[in-house]
């Protein structure tokens, strides 16, 4: 087995979607950085690699048992034994992976550039290892507002992406409340133009016309509507002021 060793991670947990797992030129200064002593390297197909990097679901058993307690995570000085820790490649894209001793992909990392060069040196005779996984998940996954498609945040910085899925957020905390009247109103400061149209329409109507044409890029007048929805919502304007703060990317 090949073992990458002194990896630095920046570990995002949780996250179903790869767009939400940064890469190296979006890491922040205040985001919690970490050394793996040790890792073992696998090399998968890459529809392996799409159902780890983009869900949350069950990892192959025998992954699991090849990766048992072979990575070390160095902290103060200290080396520590890591259940299931490992890095992953498609042969293109790469991931660190930490299960937290379950079973599914809880957090993930990118790596560093000059540690994904070594991996593509090391991965480059090898072949793909094969393992077994239900590829009915793949199929089963949907995207919603409160979890994007990708194609809706390409092309998007952190930042950008952290906005719009505040955004979301927003309209999806709009949506639960049912009222016609405020809804008519977050659209016609989205799109004036329609102001007389949107007197005739009906709150559902309204609000996926908003959702709609709020899903493309993002813009000024994207970042104007979110500043405006979260007025007043103090776990929305943390969330929101978190990314103001200067020299964020």
């Amino acid at each position: 087995m090949l073992y990458l060793h002194d990896v630095w991670v920046n570990w995002f947990e949780g996250e179903e979607n790869g767009y939400n797992v940064c890469h190296f030129h979006e890491w922040r200064k205040d985001d919690c950085v970490e050394l793996l002593d040790q890792a073992p390297l696998l090399k998968v197909n890459p529809l392996l690699f799409h159902y780890i990097e983009n869900d949350l679901s069950e990892l192959p058993q025998q992954l699991l048992q090849d990766v048992y307690q072979k990575a070390y995570i160095r902290k103060n000085h200290e080396r520590t034994q890591v259940e299931y820790c490992f890095i992953v490649t498609d042969g293109t894209n790469i991931l660190a992976i930490d299960t937290m001793g379950y079973h599914i992909p809880i957090r993930k990392s990118r790596l560093i550039p000059r540690q994904e060069q070594l991996v593509y040196e090391m991965i480059a005779d090898q072949e793909e290892l094969e393992y077994k996984f239900s590829e009915d998940e793949l199929n089963k996954k949907e995207h919603h507002i409160l979890s994007p498609s990708p194609e809706t945040m390409r092309g998007l910085t952190r930042k950008e992406r952290q906005l719009k899925q505040l955004l979301f957020m927003a309209l999806d905390q709009l949506h639960t409340t049912k009222n016609t009247a405020q809804i008519r109103y977050w659209y016609t400061e989205w799109n004036p133009t329609k102001y007389e149209d949107i007197q005739e329409m009906s709150f559902q109507d309204v609000w996926n016309q908003l959702y709609d044409e709020t899903k493309s890029g993002w813009s000024p007048k994207h970042k104007l509507l979110c500043e405006r929805l979260v007025k007043g919502q103090p776990f929305f304007e943390k969330l929101w002021e978190i990314e103001q703060e200067p020299k964020v990317n």
